[in-house]
């Protein structure tokens, strides 16, 4: 009889191939000899609870049938229900899916909020799909996937490509299956449909909240810091105005149709205004254009990268120079690159906590749900300052105690907490 291995992976968990999945198995392995005890579970971060790959056939406008994929990965549920968005993204993949929903996981640990970690996605792109037929995949998903997700299981929100709309469609087919009005079941609704002020805003706010905090401990003044963001939509777009309201230079901004530039900084409110009309910063007037080589060398306090993961990355890391990287997106850094710029002395503030704004009001709307008594959006903000700075703090306090990096710290805090709960919660049966 051959001896069994405690700890073999499945093969469909092996990190070699499996891309953000890998980077996140790196972090946990970072992060495991500062748990102490706690180290015993640490392969329950290793390990999806559950995971569920469905087929999502719709009738398109043409009177054909289409098939696609989709995904809902709940990655752990130890101190509350699932919590995480649905992207739609045609290179939407398992593996992408495992990583973004254990990033979850410690996302809401790190900033204490009741809430496990969970994620979906279709591989579509939805730029080639009408409204009426973006509905109905949306509609058929939910309900494939309407088993395992609930107010007090599993609640969905928006991400990639996705938005208030789609959440309204999730909630109202979820509420048809089960029979009644349900508004829990997601965030990041439709005000109208129970959704919270500040929902829209809350991620990009959290950004410009901790990229303060980090520049005041860093002693960098924001009023003149010279900022570059990838990513210009609900997260680098919010960002972006906070930083330029509050005085900072935003000198440049990439999405996925180029890279403008001013150095004297640009005129965000005027290229807000361009991006909704023309769909992308290119062709902005009275601003110079910057090749992605470019980009990430320019001199900054403040870098945010607010797109998809990985971008900073082996090949561009050491052309970066800038003091502070603030994680606007999921997992945009890869462990290689991270080791590359704390080399340098570059400070990270991980996504864990930097972009922790958009969970955080999510959980605020989960609770008005529950409770039919709703916050003005001045209080909403302030109880989102007040959260996001706490997370730092405590974050921060963690670094200088074990002299690490803030996302070994943010790992630290959170992945204690994690497993705090399934320590006293035991195992059944």
């Amino acid at each position: 009889m051959s001896e069994y291995r405690a700890h073999t992976l499945p093969s469909y968990l092996n990190p070699e191939q499996l891309g953000p999945w890998g980077t996140y198995i790196e972090q946990v392995e970072r992060v495991t000899p500062y748990l102490g005890r706690l180290g015993k579970w640490v392969e329950t971060l290793k390990r999806p609870k559950r995971s569920l790959i469905v087929d999502v056939p719709v009738e398109l406008d043409n009177g054909a049938i289409a098939h696609f994929e989709g995904y809902r990965v709940q990655h752990n549920t130890s101190r509350g229900p699932g919590k995480g968005g649905v992207r739609f993204h045609q290179e939407v993949t398992l593996a992408e899916v495992m990583a973004l929903s254990a990033w979850m996981s410690v996302k809401s640990a790190a900033v204490n909020l009741p809430f496990g970690g969970a994620k979906g996605g279709i591989r579509i792109d939805p730029r080639k799909f009408s409204r009426a037929e973006l509905e109905r995949i949306t509609r058929r998903y939910t309900s494939e996937i309407g088993t395992i997700i609930g107010p007090h299981k599993d609640i969905p929100a928006p991400d990639v490509n996705t938005n208030a709309q789609v959440m309204a469609w999730m909630m109202d087919t979820y509420s048809m299956n089960q029979g009644a009005t349900t508004t829990g079941v997601v965030t990041g609704k439709p005000v109208s449909l129970g959704g919270s002020l500040g929902r829209v805003e809350a991620t990009g706010r959290g950004v410009f909240v901790v990229g303060c905090e980090a520049a005041r401990d860093a002693g960098i003044d924001i009023q003149g810091a010279r900022v570059a963001i990838q990513g210009f939509g609900n997260v680098g777009g919010t960002a972006a105005r906070l930083f330029y309201e509050a005085g900072a230079k935003v000198i440049a901004v990439q999405d996925y149709t180029g890279c403008v530039y001013d150095a004297n900084g640009l005129n965000i409110l005027a290229l807000l205004n361009h991006v909704e009309k023309n769909g992308g910063v290119m062709g902005a007037p009275n601003m110079e254009s910057l090749t992605a080589t470019e980009f990430w060398a320019l001199e900054t306090e403040l870098l945010i990268p607010a797109a998809l993961e990985g971008q900073l990355n082996s090949d561009n890391a050491n052309a970066i120079r800038t003091r502070i990287v603030v994680e606007g997106a999921n997992g945009p850094t890869t462990p290689e690159a991270d080791d590359i710029l704390g080399a340098k002395g570059t400070i990270i503030i991980p996504d864990v906590i930097a972009n922790a704004g958009g969970v955080t009001v999510s959980y605020f709307e989960w609770v008005q749900d529950f409770s039919s008594f709703y916050w003005t959006e001045m209080e909403i903000n302030h109880r989102l300052e007040a959260m996001m700075k706490a997370a730092y703090a405590s974050t921060s306090a963690v670094a200088k105690e074990h002299n690490v990096s803030m996302r070994t710290a943010a790992f630290i805090v959170a992945c204690t907490r994690i497993l705090e709960a399934r320590e006293v919660r035991g195992l059944y049966p």
